[in-house]
């Protein structure tokens, strides 16, 4: 075995040398990182109380209503969970009761650790370390796009934990700049695929990292039953339908394409229904579900948001839940029963 090899198999944390990193009491605690990282990983979105707090509660019944669905993974928090209006309090909190509930479920949990400069991103490693995650995601820093620097930081992410490590790649993130990351970060062999367009990307990240390079893929799915064809390894929706795509995923798994597909046409229907009240829709969908108590945001369409936002939230056009809406949404929910598993 050379020394490349033994770095591959030490970062992914498949065999007792792989605890030794500093995530190994949070391994023994729940096997951090055995978890499977292949299938549906839902952008978990936010859920805040009528006076504005984090309700840690409905962030954690989010979380089993996603493990009962028999979703493959829970992500939070990212874009869609408005991580950037989030205190390091409210962050911390939130990872400690997934952590802690995470324990007793089959799902994989991957934890956010995107933050204001790298000593924040630090901290969050450290946390998500210690409430036994199974892996770590990282939006690259937004006021920076020169590839030297993002190599730079996503390099010194990697250095800071032996978890297993998602890239969210956005913007003018090439392919180049992906795999220079994958030869160098031993950790680093996951990424959410934003950045130009993921079909004709996925082939060449694939060829070129001997297929040890899974990729995931954003914008809701809508294109999952192609994806799939070409070799992607999961996708990253929203969390109010993420059952819906768990059986696409598991039917196509199961060689059942054509029942796959005309799952995954139903669940891009409702997808197109919710996301016409945007962010409000999304948590809607889930206070329809019994998840959530409300569905307020921090993320107003009027403070702007980025190209990546704006897909990851149904856009920044979008009218207010008002009652119809929210009667639009029940009957939308109503209507998938016999195919919802949560």
């Amino acid at each position: 075995m050379n020394r490349r090899e033994f770095l591959r198999w030490l970062g992914a944390g498949t065999s007792a040398l792989g605890l030794v990193h500093r995530g190994f009491a949070a391994a023994l605690d729940r096997s951090a990182g055995s978890r499977r990282l292949r299938g549906i990983f839902p952008i978990a979105q936010t859920p805040f109380t009528a006076s504005d707090q984090l309700d840690v509660d409905a962030l954690v019944r989010q979380l089993e209503f996603i493990d009962r669905g028999g979703v493959h993974g829970f992500v939070w928090p990212q874009l869609a969970s408005e991580w950037s209006t989030l205190t390091e309090g409210e962050r911390m909190a939130g990872m400690e009761a997934i952590g802690a509930a995470a324990r007793k479920l089959r799902t994989a949990v991957i934890l956010g650790v995107q933050g204001t400069d790298l000593a924040a991103v630090r901290r969050y490693i450290k946390h998500a370390e210690r409430v036994g995650a199974d892996g770590v995601i990282s939006l690259p820093p937004a006021e920076n796009t020169d590839p030297k620097a993002l190599l730079s930081y996503y390099q010194e992410v990697g250095k800071s934990t032996g978890l297993p490590m998602f890239v969210q790649a956005v913007g003018k993130m090439d392919v180049d700049l992906l795999l220079e990351l994958y030869r160098t970060i031993p950790t680093m062999r996951h990424v959410k695929d934003e950045a130009g367009d993921p079909l004709q990307r996925v082939g060449l990240l694939r060829e070129k990292s001997h297929d040890e390079l899974k990729v995931f893929s954003g914008n809701h799915g809508r294109k999952m039953t192609e994806e799939l064809t070409a070799g992607f390894s999961g996708s990253m929706p929203a969390a109010g339908l993420a059952d819906l795509y768990a059986t696409t995923f598991d039917l196509w798994q199961a060689g059942k394409r054509d029942e796959a597909r005309v799952s995954h046409a139903r669940t891009i229907e409702a997808l197109d229904t919710m996301l016409r009240y945007g962010m409000e829709g999304m948590k809607y969908v889930l206070v329809a579900r019994g998840v959530f108590n409300t569905y307020g945001v921090r993320t107003p369409a009027s403070r702007g948001f980025s190209e990546a936002t704006k897909v990851a939230t149904g856009g920044s056009q979008t009218p207010a839940l008002d009652d119809a809406g929210k009667q639009t949404l029940q009957v939308l929910v109503t209507s998938l029963k016999p195919h919802l598993k949560a």
